[in-house]
């Protein structure tokens, strides 16, 4: 079935086969307004008479060398992230300390003292140095906001084989971080940190797999379009990867903790995790930002919650919808210029 968003007038098809088994009519939030659409039941059976899959071209050694390539193309995640990181972790060091590092990229000092005067952190042009954006947030707090800007310029790009414009999947992966951290401190304090960074980059893959979607946008079209599968299994069959094992690759390029790599190789399905905490967070996180409607894209509308994600996070209806109201707060704070 084909919807149209009333308000902005874009396109989305949903497999047939997840329309079937819709017996009232629901709403939905447009990946690209957030507005509302409503899908009403099939009045009957649709079938599709023709495989498409057979003219779809399986991705093939040469391509996947090719994409592998373009990883070493990526900007690398500033060192500076890294050994900010060390110097928190050691108890001898002072704000100082870390303001020196920090200070030693002053591109990343620059998004830093902006996203520190955003109205979420309650600072609004008062923070005017990293060293007294250290005193005032904590060291915590200032490694949060340092892995937002390192961040920042690398998920805020144009992806348009997966329809998103400049800047949503900067907002979907902060809103995935921020619900990340939220259930680890409701589940384990101890992985709060490790939470944010995991969400925030989880997407990576997508920036890597975007120009081969869509040099591929005909074929993505027409596997998605028989209605069985999702744009996931789209990416595995036409590219032989999908983003989420080539984020974990990339992971690995920029040195980033395996607890944190694992996570997000699994963000999808955190079943072959072997019951990993993180990887379970940042699934549940993932899909409660793509039902916020905060930049879920072309695939947004297919996301499978894994069927035990609830119970091993321990989290109710309740708690679901108040997380996704705390993360569009954050969200539409955050990205609020200074």
């Amino acid at each position: 079935m084909n919807i149209r968003c009333p308000h902005c007038q874009k396109g989305y098809h949903i497999p047939d086969e997840r329309i079937q088994t819709i017996k009232e009519s629901i709403t939905l939030h447009c990946p690209s307004c957030k507005g509302a659409m409503v899908v009403q039941p099939p009045l009957e059976n649709p079938m599709h008479g023709k495989n498409l899959r057979a003219s779809v071209p399986a991705g093939g050694t040469v391509l996947k060398e090719r994409i592998l390539k373009t990883m070493h193309d990526l900007p690398p995640m500033p060192q500076v992230a890294q050994k900010a990181r060390e110097v928190i972790s050691n108890p001898a060091s002072s704000f100082k300390d870390l303001a020196k590092v920090i200070e030693t990229d002053q591109a990343i000092v620059t998004r830093i003292l902006k996203i520190a005067n955003s109205p979420f952190y309650g600072l609004s042009g008062k923070v005017s140095s990293v060293q007294h954006a250290s005193v005032v947030l904590g060291a915590k707090t200032l490694m949060e906001v340092l892995t937002l800007a390192c961040s920042s310029e690398i998920l805020g790009k144009t992806l348009s084989g997966y329809d998103l414009d400049a800047g949503e999947l900067w907002k979907h992966s902060l809103a995935v971080a921020s619900a990340s951290r939220i259930i680890a401190g409701r589940v384990n304090r101890s992985l709060e940190q490790d939470a944010f960074s995991a969400g925030l980059i989880h997407d990576v893959g997508k920036i890597i797999l975007d120009p081969f979607i869509l040099e591929r946008k005909a074929a993505f079209k027409a596997f998605v379009d028989e209605g069985r599968e999702t744009f996931l299994d789209a990416e595995k069959h036409i590219l032989g990867f999908d983003h989420a094992e080539l984020a974990s690759e990339a992971c690995r390029l920029w040195h980033i903790p395996a607890s944190i790599t694992l996570a997000i190789r699994h963000h999808h399905d955190p079943a072959p995790s072997d019951g990993d905490q993180l990887s379970f967070i940042v699934h549940m996180a993932d899909a409660i930002a793509i039902m916020s409607g905060i930049g879920a894209g072309i695939d947004g509308l297919l996301y499978a919650i894994h069927p035990e994600a609830s119970k091993v996070l321990r989290l109710k209806g309740d708690d679901v919808s108040e997380i996704m109201g705390a993360i569009a707060d954050i969200v539409d704070k955050t990205t609020q210029a200074a």
